[in-house]
């Protein structure tokens, strides 16, 4: 019986095993394959989506980098570039700024996919956009060092690459939403618009929903002081 678990113990420990590294070398593969997403997008992200290329942990990781160089962006670029009040920034409110727009996006537009015909499944689009970051990344990541390098003369330089990062990575997201839907060019401008518009009507009832609910909360705590106050 001993000799029967020990055996099926070490059975076990090899699948996890197994298990990590077959993860290891997806998660790896994914992080290569957004070089070839962001080099050839319509066939990139085609497979992206439909043949299962990427991979959730990548998205992640493009995702805080993302973050992270807004982040240190703001901290760490030259002042001569860059106007941002250093010792009144709080990262955590920096990063969810970004963050929370993000995820609403993603979420109007998974939303969006029953009007207009969709075929994106939310994690696909979730995974697709955050493969658009990687030009963003791979540009302003680097130039907050080069920053610090330029003199004001060569801001014209500075201001160039991260115009194309952001140009680049929009035209990403783009391609990327026209591919996960099968959706036309036209239609696909259409869709995004759509989108904004979605995710504009679900942040305004979500901070109605938390208005609404801060006023209960404060009608209740005033009632209850009230009561405890003519009590005694």
């Amino acid at each position: 019986m001993s000799r029967t678990k020990s055996i099926k113990t070490a059975t076990d420990s090899a699948e996890r095993a197994a298990d990590r590294k077959a993860w290891w070398s997806r998660y790896r593969a994914g992080l290569k394959y957004a070089f070839h997403v962001i080099s050839h997008p319509f066939d990139g992200f085609w497979d992206l989506a439909h043949e299962n290329k990427g991979s959730l942990a990548a998205a992640n990781t493009f995702l805080v980098l993302f973050l992270m160089t807004r982040v240190l962006k703001l901290l760490c670029t030259n002042f001569q570039f860059i106007s941002a009040p250093v010792q009144h920034i709080n990262v955590l409110e920096e990063a969810g700024s970004l963050l929370v727009p993000f995820l609403v996006l993603c979420l109007a537009n998974w939303a969006m996919t029953t009007l207009f015909d969709g075929k994106g499944r939310f994690k696909d689009i979730y995974i697709a956009m955050c493969f658009a970051l990687v030009p963003y990344i791979l540009i302003q990541l680097p130039m907050i060092l080069v920053s610090n390098m330029l003199a004001f003369d060569e801001a014209s330089f500075y201001s160039v690459l991260l115009a194309i990062s952001v140009i680049w990575s929009v035209f990403l997201a783009f391609v990327g939403l026209m591919e996960v839907h099968d959706y036309s060019p036209a239609k696909t401008f259409i869709f995004l618009i759509a989108t904004v518009v979605g995710a504009c009507v679900i942040l305004f009832l979500v901070l109605t929903f938390f208005s609404l609910l801060s006023d209960a909360i404060g009608y209740f705590v005033t009632f209850y002081r009230e009561i405890v106050y003519r009590l005694y």
